[in-house]
Formats: structure tokens, C-alpha cells, sequence
């Protein structure tokens, strides 16, 4: 199963704000920035890079469920989901 493109703007675009945010946390690590600041900001790029995955998995169940993929079963669907917690 492959994922629509145009579905998955919304993950790029919160990927890339990741992405952003995880620069970001390095350059305060070079710079020396205070640890609390630091902390707060790898904890926002944390959580968009979950949200992102979780939509990822949403989207592929939902395209599962849609075409009855008999390739994707439950167990294998499920696996992929706890991968991410």
C-alpha cells in the first residue's frame, strides 16, 4: 500500500516544522542555552514527530480499511501502530 501524496501535506509540513525545531535545538545546544529552554523545545519536536506518525498510521488504516488490502492484517496493522508509543 502506498500513501497519496496529497493526503500526506499536512505530515510533510509538520515533519518540516520538526525538522525546524530539532535544528533549532541544536543550535541552543551549541550555543549553551539555558537546559529548561532546550528541554521544551525537544519535547515540541517530539510530540509533532509522533503526530505525524500516528497520522501516517491513521491514513494507512483508513486506505486499509477502504480497499480491504488482504495483505494488512490486524496483527501487522497493530504492530505498526505500537511502534510509535
Amino acid at each position: 500500500m502506498e500513501l497519496e501524496v496529497d493526503t500526506m501535506k499536512p505530515v510533510i509540513n509538520r515533519l518540516k516544522r520538526a525538522q525546524g525545531q530539532l535544528n533549532g535545538v541544536i543550535r541552543m545546544l551549541e550555543e549553551g542555552s539555558d537546559c529548561r529552554t532546550v528541554v521544551t523545545q525537544l519535547s515540541a519536536a517530539s510530540k509533532a514527530i509522533d503526530r505525524a506518525g500516528f497520522a501516517i498510521i491513521a491514513t494507512g488504516l483508513e486506505q486499509c480499511l477502504k480497499s480491504e488490502d488482504p495483505t494488512a492484517d490486524r496483527a501487522d496493522l497493530e504492530k505498526l501502530f505500537l511502534s510509535l508509543a
